[in-house]
């Protein structure tokens, strides 16, 4: 099965160490987020820390709704933080069914 764009997008931040995992690892940051995902699956609490750090970067958030913890490699994980502009607007626009812009209503 052929990898979609956006997991590949992923990838290449991985590589490029250009990518933070975890809310405790995000929060230590000054600036320079570009866009968070979140595991769609994720506790309500992981959801109030993506939109404190959402707020707090003004960068879109998107929720993924395959195995996030396959995506990054990393057990337990919900949450990241993309920290490069162009592979943040690659993923945005990637045109992955599994993710999607979170708009926030209800909440």
């Amino acid at each position: 099965m052929a990898q979609s764009k956006v997991r590949s997008y992923i990838g290449f931040c991985i590589k490029a160490r250009k990518i933070t995992l975890g809310s405790n690892a995000i929060g230590t940051l000054s600036g320079g987020v570009y866009l968070l995902i979140l595991d769609k699956k994720a506790a309500k609490n992981s959801l109030r820390f993506a939109l404190k750090y959402k707020r707090k970067f003004s960068c879109p958030l998107m929720l993924c709704s395959e195995n996030f913890e396959d995506v990054v490699c990393k057990k337990e994980c919900k949450l990241a933080a993309i920290r490069d502009k162009n592979l943040a607007d690659a993923i945005i626009n990637g045109g992955d069914t599994n993710y999607e812009l979170y708009t926030e209503g209800g909440d």
